[in-house]
């Protein structure tokens, strides 16, 4: 059956994408080689923890959405937004693999006048120089010629029912003009204001900036919670202090790690071989490196805060609270809270936690604790490390109930916890 859109890519891009276009009527398949999105999706439940509810799953189905591993509906729709996941890979270069799987499945099947767009996070210059190709030489067909092509980077805050697709502008960036106003009328159903960008460079570069801009910052505040710390002043009263400048200044807020689906990206070190010359971005290194090494940091303040009570991070029992990478989600996509439990063990620590959104967790494939009672785990545990303040935590009680807390946060009252 003909659709008028296919979302290549059923993750935490391309399931709200397709939830959007449903609810704005749009005739929807969505396309996953993987057969387990397609499973789960069948049976009603959402496949990227954090991503869509059951109900907003079932509202979906019923709305007419069709999930498939079948790469033939591809050749059946108007429109087609490539969402495939680009994680780093072990030489922290974006892994353009699923993508390129993505492209092939899509170019064998593709028809003129079809729109394709991609929304996957990119090194500036892959939709020039790695999706046109794929899609020109497996189709036969012409980019900008006979069908359009668009980078339009996607701006999802997981989690987020303040910001959502609709009310979030949408930049554009097609490979002709023709393109860009086809892309803009395609987004212009789903969202309020479209953004138009020069070309599809400037639209990836535009995601390189906002994901850098976050990291960068973070990593300053970051370096200033272990300067303060080490002064004894309260970095949290000076954030408090320095955001009511109304200019020149955006308060960020250190933890215990940057966790989330968008990396840093240095586009000094591309994929391909035509890259661009240049000199990295050195800054973007360094908030990396920097921002690596808070769990360590956290790591030594917990020793340390043992060692000051008598106590010794061998034997001793370690409550983490909050395993997700941001507050009131289940998404656990690069969260700190993995890599802090696993040296903690190493160093003989045992380890439980508590999570509302988490009911089994696992590190290097084992089962941890969960805690059933929090105030009763928080009382038992020699440490308690608040990881991710969840609303439905109430920390002043359980400032009171722990034997010890250390708050990567600074959500708890001042003076009630040691904070990072």
């Amino acid at each position: 059956m003909p659709a008028d859109l296919a979302v290549i890519g059923l993750g935490h891009l391309g399931l709200p994408l397709a939830r959007a276009a449903v609810t704005a009527g749009i005739d929807t398949v969505g396309y996953d080689p993987d057969p387990r999105p397609y499973a789960e999706l069948r049976a009603g439940r959402s496949p990227v923890e954090g991503t869509l509810t059951a109900s907003e799953i079932r509202r979906m189905l019923s709305g007419g959405f069709r999930p498939t591993t079948n790469a033939a509906e591809l050749g059946r729709v108007r429109t087609a937004v490539i969402c495939s996941p680009t994680p780093l890979g072990p030489d922290r270069t974006i892994d353009l693999t699923a993508l390129g799987d993505a492209a092939r499945a899509l170019a064998a099947r593709l028809r003129p006048h079809t729109t394709v767009l991609l929304e996957s996070a990119v090194p500036p210059g892959t939709t020039e120089n790695v999706l046109r190709p794929l899609l020109e030489e497996g189709s036969g067909l012409v980019a900008g010629r006979d069908f359009h092509l668009a980078c339009s980077p996607s701006r999802l805050d997981p989690g987020n029912r303040t910001h959502v697709l609709a009310n979030t502008p949408k930049v554009i960036g097609g490979l002709t003009p023709a393109c860009t106003e086809s892309a803009a009328a395609f987004y212009g159903r789903l969202t309020d204001k479209v953004v138009r960008a020069r070309g599809p460079r400037e639209a990836e570069m535009t995601k390189v900036l906002e994901t850098n801009f976050r990291h960068v910052n973070i990593a300053l505040v970051n370096e200033m919670a272990v300067l303060c710390h080490d002064l004894g002043v309260d970095l949290w009263d000076v954030i408090r202090c320095a955001e009511t400048k109304p200019f020149g200044f955006q308060p960020f807020r250190p933890g215990p790690g940057v966790g989330g689906h968008g990396v840093p990206v240095d586009p000094g070190f591309l994929p391909y071989s035509t890259r661009t010359p240049g000199h990295p971005l050195r800054m973007v290194s360094l908030a990396q490196e920097i921002n690596d090494r808070m769990p360590s940091y956290v790591i030594q303040r917990c020793a340390t805060l043992l060692n000051e009570h008598g106590k010794s991070v061998r034997g001793a029992r370690v409550l983490l609270l909050g395993v997700t990478y941001k507050p009131d989600s289940a998404d656990q996509e690069a969260a700190p809270a993995r890599e802090i439990a696993s040296r903690l063990m190493d160093m003989g620590a045992q380890i439980g936690y508590h999570d509302p959104h988490v009911l089994d967790w696992r590190v290097r494939e084992r089962p941890v604790p969960r805690a059933d009672s929090l105030y009763e785990a928080a009382a038992a545990a020699d440490l308690t490390v608040l990881l991710q303040q969840h609303r439905t935590y109430d920390l002043q009680g359980l400032a009171v109930k722990a034997q010890l807390l250390l708050d990567t946060r600074g959500a708890t009252p001042a003076g009630a916890a040691h904070r990072l």
